[in-house]
């Protein structure tokens, strides 16, 4: 029995492994399995028993449960979701396919766009029409409705998106077609547009409906099973599922609108980033964090992760905007590659070295993990060059064998290109590295900044053995790999606020605003957000943040401004238009003198507070620590192995300083210093690397 402080468990599930980390207040135990693709609740449920165990306690001492998962995004990316059927008005049974008619290459004439999650031929539609203000212009035709019913049965449809035009501005529609499907059609899934997504923008909320139909089930029903387990094994707390947009919602919650998870793991490392930024007083910050199955860039201005309201999944074009199935939801900022530690690497037909997108994953894994896989991945490039101990893999819970890495570097990389096993190595770690560097430089230039001017936080277990090289190629001279950065985006869950946002869409002019109607709008979404928190927020205060998303009238995009938390009056105008003009002058140099300006949507967001961690003080450097052995590493510049001292992370005191080339390793990852960084231990416990003076 654990007593004291609340215990707190966070999950993470990825593509290749599971992430368990225990908070007890003052003590943190962490655990990493590998994930169980068929069934991920078994991996959490033996990492959950193999977690306690260590501190002897009972699943039913932990007082709240956080989950975050990259399942429905892996769904959407490899299409193992449901069969999806779509419902729209009458006319619009391609929206999904013209989309917003623009071409992310204009001038490539065999451009690849992703496939429809509704393919043609499951996608209908019935008579109705509402118009943009809401208006019935043709009345719902419930008998077209319900004569689908048959039609979806026969052609076995699992789930199905009703998506209805301008149904954000009236969902009566919508609303009643679900009902009939759902009585014609006991137990099938439906989504309506209005409710997962009620903004303007036919293409972006039909797709966000599409794919919220597509992961419905098989999100529903791993939630329910993982539910049912836990109450088996006597859990009685509080469970909490991550979303993309970086707080914590309800199960409840994330059964019906599964889409809002699409990027609630990285969102966490996110959040963990954020917060050793805080601690350590980084204001401009670089997060990179690099798992088993993707590397994800972010940047973080004062703390803050920046945040956006669309996400693309499944890209076509690695770094090419609206080449993806774009979801409009709340959602951190980040640019995400197939580049990961389970990354597969190949020679291409023009006899190029190329890493990714396609993966290992947990099953059969790198060629190392002895589990049958063949074919090389960055993992086996790693300890082939002898970055990792292959005795002491996750703690020693996996044994790798660097003769297999070898073998199939060879095979697929070094006999192509008359390399040898360690130089074919090197290569797939200078490919891999500066495809994530290449990634940090185009999100940098996207929001005009400058990336060498951030600090690197490295995280996420293939991360730290990457980051030094990433930072050498994109000019960034100081690393920190913190504590637990192995698990850092489970560590980030802990730190995350319960929350909920709604954005609606209702067009009002600023020289025809009845603010009346759109403060009743506010403080309706304000009651809807607040009772979707509060269950959970078990007594903490929840504050409001309020903001319109606007634009000068006739515009493609809009900007947020921050509203005041109360009912707005003619008064409060002059001063909306004067943030929006500051705002637009920020980001476009200069404003547009009396032009009319509009408002298209508006955003509730109800928040517990975030855990601030405390600031750490800095420390005196003492003398370099004492390596508890040396590896052979391979220096690809260099063309030759050279022995190098390897260090254990936990017995490194803070202030412990050490010179590059070197293996700091400890049981969830390894961090690789480089022959440009010298490292030292911060009073956090972070490892520290600094460039070395030329």
């Amino acid at each position: 029995m654990l007593e004291g402080a609340e215990v707190r468990l966070a999950v993470d599930i990825g593509g290749t492994f599971t992430d368990i980390v225990l908070d007890m207040g003052e003590v943190r135990k962490t655990r990493k399995l590998l994930t169980t693709p068929a069934r991920p609740e078994e991996a959490v449920l033996d990492g959950m028993r193999l977690i306690l165990a260590d501190v002897r306690a009972h699943i039913s001492d932990i007082d709240v449960f956080i989950h975050g998962t990259t399942l429905a995004t892996n769904a959407i990316i490899e299409r193992r979701g449901a069969k999806t059927a779509l419902i729209a008005t009458d006319g619009f049974r391609d929206v999904l396919d013209i989309g917003t008619e623009s071409r992310y290459d204009q001038y490539d004439l065999s451009i690849d766009k992703p496939r429809p999650l509704a393919p043609r031929n499951l996608r209908f539609t019935v008579p109705e029409r509402i118009d943009a203000h809401g208006a019935v212009r043709l009345a719902l035709d419930e008998a077209a409705v319900r004569a689908l019913a048959p039609k979806l049965r026969a052609l076995k449809v699992e789930s199905v998106a009703i998506a209805f035009l301008h149904s954000y501005a009236n969902p009566e529609h919508e609303r009643r077609a679900a009902a009939i499907i759902s009585e014609e059609m006991p137990g099938i899934s439906v989504t309506v547009s209005s409710a997962v997504c009620p903004e303007i923008r036919e293409y972006e909320r039909t797709s966000t409906a599409v794919a919220n139909a597509y992961v419905q089930p098989l999100i529903d029903g791993y939630l329910a099973r993982m539910a049912d387990a836990l109450q088996v094994e006597q859990y009685r707390g509080a469970i909490y599922l991550v979303t993309s947009g970086g707080g914590v919602t309800s199960i409840e919650t994330a059964r019906r609108f599964p889409v809002r998870l699409v990027e609630s793991g990285p969102a966490g490392g996110a959040i963990f980033a954020a917060q050793i930024a805080a601690r350590l007083g980084e204001s401009k910050v670089l997060s990179f964090d690099m798992g088993g199955t993707t590397a994800k860039i972010c940047l973080i201005e004062k703390y803050q992760p920046e945040t956006s309201r669309v996400f693309e999944v499944d890209r076509a074009a690695r770094f090419l905007k609206g080449s993806g199935l774009p979801v409009r939801i709340p959602v951190i900022e980040m640019v995400e590659i197939g580049a990961g530690g389970g990354s597969i690497a190949h020679v291409d037909a023009m006899k190029r070295v190329t890493v990714g997108p396609e993966s290992a994953s947990s099953e059969p894994g790198p060629a190392c993990y002895g589990r049958g896989g063949l074919r090389p991945a960055v993992t086996d490039a790693d300890v082939a060059l002898g970055m990792i101990d292959p005795d002491d893999f996750a703690g020693g819970t996996i044994k790798l064998n660097p003769e297999l890495s070898k073998q199939a570097l060879l095979r697929a990389v070094g006999e192509p290109l008359g390399l040898s096993a360690e130089t074919a190595a090197y290569a797939v770690h200078e490919v891999v590295c500066e495809n994530m560097a290449s990634a940090a430089r185009v999100h940098a230039v996207e929001r005009g900044a400058v990336v060498g001017q951030h600090t690197l936080i490295a995280f996420g277990g293939a991360a730290p053995l990457h980051a030094a090289r990433v930072a050498e190629k994109i000019g960034v001279s100081r690393v920190i790999v913190p504590s637990n950065a192995g698990v850092g985006s489970a560590v980030g869950f802990l730190a995350a606020p319960i929350a909920y946002e709604l954005v609606r869409s209702r067009h009002v002019r600023l020289d025809d605003f009845d603010t009346d109607a759109v403060s009743d709008l506010l403080q309706e979404m304000a009651t809807e957000a607040r009772a979707l928190v509060e269950p959970g927020a078990a007594g903490a205060p929840v504050r409001e943040r309020r903001a319109a998303f606007m634009r000068y009238v006739g515009q493609g995009h809009e900007i947020s401004i921050e509203l005041p938390n109360r009912r707005l009056t003619t008064a409060d105008l002059a001063g909306l238009r004067q943030k929006f003009e500051a705002d637009y002058s920020t980001m476009f140099e200069r404003a547009i003198p009396g032009a009319a300006v509009e408002v298209l949507s508006w955003s509730v967001l109800a928040t517990t507070d975030a855990r601030n961690p405390s600031v750490v003080a800095a420390v005196t450097r003492k003398p370099a620590a004492k390596a508890s052995g040396s590896r052979k590493f391979f220096d690809g510049r260099a063309g030759e192995v050279i022995e190098i001292p390897l260090y254990r992370r936990e017995d490194m005191a803070p202030g412990a300083t050490i010179a590059g080339p070197a293996v700091i390793a400890e049981d969830e990852t390894s961090t690789f210093v480089s022959n440009s960084f010298d490292a030292h231990i911060d009073g956090a416990g972070s490892i520290v690397m600094e460039r070395k003076a030329a």
